[in-house]
């Protein structure tokens, strides 16, 4: 179950913000599914062990929620 080189894993793509962002609620809001539907597309695997990815609308929803965040984040900033 080696993931490609072509293949990129979401999770090493966002190491740097991955512990500081609540993947639960992104997972909810965002997709409608579960934390763990959203912990398996980032690591590349699903619950069977299968490799898996997201789709290309997937991918674009994922960065949509996360410059909503950052809008949002950025809206608090300026309130301080």
């Amino acid at each position: 179950m080696e993931i490609t080189e072509k293949k990129q894993v979401m999770k090493v793509l966002m190491r740097d913000i991955i512990v500081d962002i609540s993947w639960a609620n992104i997972s909810k809001k965002y997709f409608g599914k579960s934390r763990s539907w959203l912990s398996q597309k980032m690591n590349g695997f699903d619950g069977n062990k299968s490799e898996t990815e997201f789709s290309e609308k997937e991918s674009q929803t994922l960065k949509n929620a996360l410059l909503d965040l950052a809008q949002r984040i950025e809206v608090c900033a300026d309130k301080i």
